[in-house]
């Protein structure tokens, strides 16, 4: 049985002047330890989707089920990570903040809640800034920080969206080194959201395109993991997933 199953989900949402359509008949499925990757062009409903499987909207048509139950809301065995530096509570520190969602939830007693936070901080390496509060950092160790957060409340699956597009190229590769440093060590379940198909190569052990909008599957590219730059084998990847996505403009030039 699949951890998530995104069964021909179509997601709308109200605008000011019109009933915009995010996506449609798209589905999809994530087991567990995968590294799944949303992948296609701005405004093609893939951020739409996460917050769909987050729980934050329903879907018009279709169904999400997790752990063969319907989604019908937000939950912990669903943590989201933005792209947005801002997600971290101001007026708490580095620990403040990753226990924060641990002692809201009433997972833990104050003192496991804060051994379990000291333990993630230290796998995502800030160890030397547990006291710190977010004024002081900088972007990449922001979204350690909340990836920290997600991971100590030990979801069922990680939805993570765009968590790096706003970083700079060197901190972006650290922070996505990290990333699967991590996953190796915990095979934790993550669904990641980009626009990179060369982020989706390295993060993604499967990637699912989708069409510009509205959203629908193009294809899905299995086993990803077992390509590298060393043979090529990335760099064709990257063509092949480009001529997926792109096909049908040039086509039209």
């Amino acid at each position: 049985m699949a951890l998530l199953d995104v069964s021909s989900v179509t997601l709308r949402y109200k605008t000011s002047s019109a009933v915009v359509t995010a996506t449609e008949r798209v589905s999809f499925t994530v087991d567990k330890s995968d590294r799944f990757v949303l992948l296609g062009p701005s405004g093609c409903g893939k951020s739409t989707l996460l917050k769909a499987v987050g729980g934050y909207m329903a879907p018009s048509e279709g169904r999400m089920t997790i752990n063969d139950r319907e989604i019908r809301g937000p939950g912990a065995d669903r943590m989201m990570i933005f792209q947005e530096f801002d997600q971290l509570l101001p007026w708490k520190s580095v620990l403040g903040n990753v226990m924060f969602p641990l002692l809201t939830a009433r997972k833990l007693s104050r003192k496991d809640a804060e051994a379990r936070a000291r333990a993630y901080i230290e796998k995502v390496g800030l160890t030397r800034v547990v006291e710190a509060y977010p004024h002081t950092l900088s972007g990449g160790m922001k979204q350690r920080v909340a990836i920290a957060r997600g991971m100590a409340m030990e979801p069922d699956i990680l939805l993570m969206d765009e968590p790096f597009a706003a970083l700079d190229a060197l901190t972006r590769r650290t922070c996505q080194d990290e990333l699967l440093q991590l996953w190796s060590e915990t095979k934790f379940t993550v669904l990641f959201v980009t626009h990179s198909i060369a982020e989706a190569i390295r993060i993604g052990n499967r990637i699912l395109l989708l069409s510009p909008h509205p959203g629908r599957v193009k294809a899905e590219v299995v086993d990803v993991d077992k390509v590298s730059n060393e043979d090529g084998s990335a760099g064709r990847l990257e063509k092949e997933i480009h001529d997926l996505l792109f096909a049908s403009e040039a086509t039209a030039h």
